[in-house]
């Protein structure tokens, strides 16, 4: 990996040179466990305007350590982009255009534009796993050509970098077990079979789904108490199956959007169940429910058919609208919560009568 040429000492990689906007760049693979020693990241306290990079954010990085360590025979790490602060050799293997040995002097500052936070990640995974130091990342280098560019360089990496919707991330997580759970239920289970919207986390105003994924997935852990990150069993599989599918028989709105007498349009328009709100209300309630009525939860969700759920109910209007809008805001999932405890004849805690209170004032 280190070589000494006539003048001076150099890390060399096998790498592939290309061209973009007229300048060079090189992708190579690095060893895991040269990443800490060779790519640094400059964390002296220095003004935004003088950096190349964001500080690092190192409340990220136990949770990246952990998925490394979770999983060492299945995990995926992106390359790096590094910049190189001074002039780099290329020698072209014979007869192979464009491929060949990057060599750079392992005096050169080399500072990372993408990826500072899987680089400490690694650093810390191989301290505890040393084992992973002997897989490899692509890595992505370019010839630095001073602070601008550098910044410049991290501004346009950033730029169009989209997050992934929450429904999209819950339908292609497979180690996540609510993931796994939500997918169950919007595939298998009533009400959310066939009416549910698994790739955008907002619906259309004349998409015919009434749910997204990401609902799913956040009222039902709603409705079982767990937190991001807790495990699911199949008990937990099990009364969320029932109780979702408990709901949705005194859900006649939700029948008729099932048998197609109504269009989920519709309902958004007029009702209040018909969004993540009140799916997440309807969550909120299940945990108070099982706990309070082990036996009698079911009946007692036979009062929700005599719920007002339209949208200019004055109940609703209060608790759960911002101008107009339904807001997704904790505290109107709680008060809409609130509204479905007493309604079934439930009792509310003190933090909850206190919500009521501030509510009446």
């Amino acid at each position: 990996m280190s070589t000494q040429d006539s003048s001076s000492y150099c890390y060399s990689f096998p790498a592939v040179r290309g061209m973009q906007a007229g300048h060079s760049f090189y992708i190579a693979t690095c060893p895991l466990r040269i990443i800490p020693r060779i790519f640094i990241y400059d964390e002296d306290e220095v003004p935004p305007e003088l950096r190349a990079q964001r500080t690092l954010n190192k409340s990220r990085i136990p949770e990246m350590v952990r998925y490394l360590l979770d999983n060492p025979l299945d995990y995926v790490f992106s390359a790096l982009t590094v910049s190189v602060g001074t002039e780099v050799q290329f020698e072209e293997f014979e007869g192979a255009a464009n491929m060949g040995t990057l060599k750079v002097p392992m005096d050169a500052q080399i500072l990372i534009n993408d990826g500072q936070h899987r680089r400490k990640a690694i650093e810390e995974a191989i301290k505890e796993k040393p084992e992973l130091g002997h897989d490899n990342i692509p890595v992505l280098f370019f010839v630095d050509e001073g602070l601008i560019r550098s910044q410049q360089m991290f501004a346009d990496l950033n730029k169009y970098a989209v997050k992934p919707s929450p429904s999209l991330s819950t339908l292609y997580d497979h180690r996540d077990p609510a993931s796994h759970l939500a997918r169950y239920l919007a595939t298998e289970m009533m009400p959310f079979k066939g009416l549910t919207e698994m790739e955008k986390s907002s619906i259309s105003v004349v998409s015919n789904k009434l749910f997204t994924l990401s609902s799913v997935k956040q009222a039902t852990r709603a409705m079982l108490g767990k937190g991001l990150k807790d495990g699911f069993d199949t008990a937990d599989k099990e009364i969320s199956s029932l109780y979702w599918r408990s709901v949705y028989k005194n859900m006649p709105d939700w029948q008729l959007a099932q048998s197609k007498q109504m269009t989920p349009s519709q309902l958004r328009q007029e009702f209040v169940h018909a969004h993540g709100v009140g799916l997440h209300a309807l969550g909120l309630l299940g945990k108070a429910l099982l706990c309070e009525s082990p036996d009698q939860w079911q009946q007692k969700l036979e009062k929700l058919k005599s719920v007002d759920w339209r949208k200019v109910n004055p109940e609703w209007i209060q608790r759960s609208m911002q101008h107009g809008k339904l807001s997704k805001s904790n505290t109107s999932i709680q008060l809409m919560c609130n509204r479905l405890k007493l309604q079934l004849g439930l009792k509310l805690t003190p933090e909850e009568k206190a919500l009521e209170e501030q509510l009446s004032q």
